[in-house]
């Protein structure tokens, strides 16, 4: 995902794109987020490379905010706008160029944080996945479908929902290194990773999965599983 930040006053665009990093990095998605002092600067840098979306403050030197996105619309019709701005003065031109959402200065946190989940709801996602030498060659493993996976004598057993049980040898720092990124996996112990997707309910010290499996997690990251089991489910909810 690629956002364009354009304003012509500096601390503005910091102050926009600290909040935006941090929203983004609370859902663990992935952006480039990049600042431009004027509309010809960012539909230069548009002509190279589309962008996702771009938030436009209106009222800026030389060419305006409202300006840079019809040139924008003339070549791009996908790119998420957002207006930010002082003033809703330009309501009507803002729906006739398509924008997301206006955002008066000064803008809460609050209305960044709802912001970003409408944004990222209309981003399509990729598909996360991860390969794995199993028997028979190397496969390509959808982190949606894995439910659960466990580490025994130096080879992991990967759950999946197909209802098969993958075996690859490796350690499982490795295995779950890039699982740990993912807000859904949830490492229960030594050796033992669920993916929250999969789990019904956290009771009695365990995950229950879907697939009517059990899945014990040691007294110290009790606490912790719950409340990352909780936040995983509003989260979810949000989304819906």
């Amino acid at each position: 995902m690629r956002i364009a930040i354009v304003d012509d006053l500096s601390g503005e665009r910091a102050l926009l794109r600290e909040q935006l990093a941090r929203q983004l990095a609370r859902r663990g998605a992935e952006a480039e987020l990049l600042e431009f002092d004027s509309g010809e600067a960012f539909l230069a840098a548009e002509k190279e490379r589309r962008f996702t979306a771009a938030f436009l403050d209106i009222y800026m030197e030389g060419m305006t905010g409202m300006e840079a996105a019809r040139a924008l619309r003339k070549t791009d019709t996908d790119c998420l706008l957002v207006f930010t701005t002082t003033s809703t003065d330009h309501a009507l031109e803002g729906f006739q160029v398509r924008a997301l959402h206006y955002l008066v200065k000064p803008f809460a946190e609050g209305e960044i944080d709802a912001l970003t989940d409408e944004l990222l709801a209309r981003v399509p996602q990729p598909e996360k996945f991860m390969e794995l030498r199993v028997e028979g060659g190397e496969i390509r493993l959808r982190y949606r479908d894995i439910i659960r996976a466990e580490h025994f004598a130096h080879v992991i057993y990967v759950h999946t929902t197909a209802g098969k049980t993958l075996a690859t040898r490796q350690s499982f720092k490795a295995f779950t290194a890039p699982l740990k990124e993912d807000p859904r996996f949830f490492v229960c112990g030594r050796g033992v990773i669920v993916n929250l997707e999969h789990a019904e309910d956290f009771e009695d010290a365990a995950f229950r999965m879907e697939d009517g499996s059990r899945v014990f997690v040691s007294q110290e990251l009790q606490k912790s599983a719950r409340q990352s089991f909780m936040e995983y489910l509003l989260e979810r909810g949000r989304t819906v």
